[in-house]
């Protein structure tokens, strides 16, 4: 009995000594890794940062399968921190330096998301600004740990770099919510002229929106098989066809159809050709509508519905981004189909109103 006592007694000690090698190992790896010339010392940080970084970035996203908390929020943490961490230790440094070496580790790191073809562009400009605010809080953190409680700074690293992949695994396990967009607009023409135009249209204008230009799928047209419950439309964006069985068809007052097949919601801009995972089964689209309400004076309303959801997080962040493009897909399409409608309109008025003056003579 005495034995098992002593030995459970023994554990923790055991463990927190465990911790406390691992811990000066830790420092005296450090303080042989990094040079004593502040130049020296700067760019080492820096490397030795973006280096765990990139690691840690191309085990989450191929391997984890993860575009998450892990990835934008405690990766740019540790950016700005470990930077700051590894320059200042055991010499001090101020909120300005710190702020100026998280930037630059930032940049570095970002630059190599595009050489090495892991991100384009356009995600990097999305990403940035979350990616700027939470680099300068890892710096104060950084500069707080270093100035405050320096004999805890290779605590930290060590729990920021071991933190980064623990999330990754368990946010692999959270299933996503769906969200829906609505749009709507005023069109100067009945319900039924107004359906024809929903159901399948000709082709778009060009786009004047900037972020079209950017390399972010737009429709082009829409075509149907077939005019009842099951027939399949076929909505076709720049990048491929998205196919949508009918499960509604009320003429004409709303229209309702899953998203069965879509395509990539873009193409990345860079110097190569990119086929980052977040492409495919990131951003989904599962359900969509359209829906008629007549208005006084022969007027119709048209609210356009998708209902989608991402695997891509903070959710609240990227949501901002997903629902503004879809705004701007659905503004394209329904400003298409008012165009069409209210031409058509105005043709059948024209049509009937010359029928009516050639049978007054």
């Amino acid at each position: 009995m005495e034995l098992v006592i002593n030995s459970d007694l023994c554990t923790p000690i055991s463990r927190a000594q465990n911790h406390f090698k691992s811990t000066a190992t830790m420092k005296q790896l450090i303080e042989k890794i990094l040079p004593t010339d502040n130049r020296k010392r700067k760019w080492t940080a820096i490397g030795l940062t973006v280096i765990v970084s990139g690691l840690l970035t191309l085990w989450g996203i191929y391997e984890i399968g993860q575009y998450g908390i892990a990835l934008f929020i405690l990766t740019p943490l540790f950016i700005g921190a470990g930077s700051t961490i590894l320059y200042g230790r055991k010499k001090g440094i101020t909120k300005r330096q710190a702020w100026q070496i998280g930037l630059l580790t930032l940049t570095i790191f970002t630059a190599g998301l595009l050489v090495f073809a892991i991100e384009g562009i356009i995600c990097i400009a999305m990403a940035a600004p979350i990616a700027l605010l939470l680099t300068w809080i890892g710096s104060l953190i950084g500069h707080a740990i270093i100035n405050k409680t320096p004999h805890n700074a290779s605590t930290t690293l060590l729990l920021l770099v071991g933190i980064i992949p623990t999330m990754a695994f368990i946010e692999k396990n959270n299933e996503p919510a769906l969200t829906s967009v609505v749009t709507s607009i005023e069109i100067n023409a009945p319900p039924q002229t107004v359906w024809k135009n929903v159901i399948e249209f000709p082709q778009l204008d060009k786009p004047t929106e900037f972020i079209f230009k950017t390399g972010i799928a737009y429709p082009i047209d829409a075509k149907i098989e077939g005019t009842s419950v099951g027939a399949v439309r076929h909505c076709n964006f720049t990048t491929g066809s998205f196919v949508e069985p009918i499960t509604v068809w009320n003429e004409p007052r709303l229209l309702k159809f899953d998203v069965v097949e879509q395509p990539a919601p873009m193409k990345e801009l860079s110097f190569w050709n990119i086929d980052a995972p977040h492409l495919h089964d990131y951003f989904v689209s599962k359900q969509g509508q359209f829906k008629l309400t007549a208005l006084p004076n022969g007027k119709t309303l048209l609210e356009g519905t998708t209902w989608y959801y991402h695997n891509i997080k903070p959710a609240f962040y990227w949501q901002l981004w997903s629902n503004y493009i879809i705004h701007k897909i659905h503004n394209r399409v329904l400003t298409h189909i008012k165009t069409n409608a209210e031409h058509a309109e105005k043709k059948k008025y024209r049509f009937n109103t010359k029928i009516k003056s050639s049978f007054s003579y």
